[in-house]
């Protein structure tokens, strides 16, 4: 079973130009990270589990229904707290954009700490482990609570899997990721990310010119596989590296590719591209589910990367934070 760790959120996703306000519309999506690579996996008849926490309420409830009607296992769940974490991110914005507004601070979530676990129900029937680097993103008690955790999973032989998302608005308590995160990476079996997280998060060196996006895809495949290898040499227990690129076309296309080192077999996805994307949120997270599917299934490195980039590109083609893509669908598109 894969168990994916971390906070529920509701993100608000108002229409740009304050029309949100004259049609009195404001579409509420039930998601974050770690849910939404739960919600593929689950799709794709992966048996899958979910940890976070919830305060008691009848908000919450609803939730945990919705979830179980996905096959997501809710058993795991915390409660206690005080409130549901909330996002904003108009229509068609980024993650990464200065638009998206953040309202976590007090949630139930943000005030767990390692003290609150059970670890042996926590990991109870657990083969894979999956968190990311929003959550010690938050506060010092949940960066401790992440690096207990991943340790905890490792040393019942559990494969740990980490995804490198780096969201600057949410790194404001005094710590820089640097700090926190190569606290974690030991502990791990997969990290997932690109070329610029790992520099940010992990302190992993890159070109200056390809750090400035002047360069090509075959230096950008360059890039990624020194990156990797530098990142496995630093922490032996890493056996994957994944990375994603994704750059913006004129008007508003994407191009995508993706690299995976797997020991010592590295392999890049097919080139796709779009002319126009019609939600951005999510695509990474349903490339990690893409990268578990891979890692479960017991796929070949080029299998792996190939599955887990067509799902992520077909995403951005989806409204909404979590996919509903079909295998099928996914491997059609290769």
């Amino acid at each position: 079973m894969v168990l994916t760790f971390g906070e529920i959120l509701l993100r608000f996703s108002p229409r740009l130009g304050g029309v949100w306000i004259e049609e009195s519309s404001f579409p509420v999506f039930v998601g974050g990270a770690e849910l939404n690579a739960a919600q593929a996996l689950a799709a794709w008849d992966v048996p899958v589990s979910y940890f976070s926490a919830l305060p008691e309420n009848g908000l919450s409830q609803d939730i945990v229904q919705y979830l179980q009607s996905k096959n997501i296992g809710t058993d795991k769940i915390h409660w206690g707290g005080e409130r549901i974490g909330v996002y904003m991110l108009p229509q068609g914005a980024d993650l990464k954009n200065a638009g998206v507004i953040y309202d976590r601070a007090h949630s139930s979530f943000s005030a767990l700490r390692a003290d609150d676990m059970d670890w042996d129900q926590l990991f109870d029937r657990v083969e894979y482990f999956h968190l990311s680097a929003i959550s010690p993103a938050l506060n010092q008690g949940v960066a401790d609570l992440c690096i207990a955790a991943a340790k905890e999973a490792h040393s019942r032989g559990i494969k740990v899997t980490f995804d490198l998302n780096y969201r600057a608005k949410l790194w404001k308590y005094g710590k820089d990721p640097v700090e926190i995160v190569p606290q974690i990476i030991p502990y791990c079996y997969l990290v997932m990310g690109n070329i610029w997280a790992a520099n940010t998060l992990l302190d992993i060196p890159i070109d200056g010119e390809v750090e400035q996006n002047k360069v090509g895809k075959e230096e950008y495949l360059q890039a990624g596989k020194e990156s990797a290898n530098e990142l496995m040499n630093r922490y032996p227990n890493v056996q994957k590296v994944a990375y994603t690129f994704r750059f913006d076309t004129l008007p508003e296309g994407i191009e995508y590719y993706a690299t995976l080192l797997s020991g010592n077999d590295f392999v890049d996805s097919p080139e796709f591209r779009v002319d126009h994307v019609v939600d951005k949120v999510g695509s990474g997270d349903c490339f990690m589910a893409g990268l578990l599917y891979g890692l479960v299934n017991q796929s070949t490195p080029q299998e792996t990367i190939n599955f887990a980039a067509s799902a992520a590109f077909g995403k951005l083609q989806e409204y909404g934070d979590a996919t509903s893509q079909s295998i099928e669908q996914i491997l059609n598109r290769l």
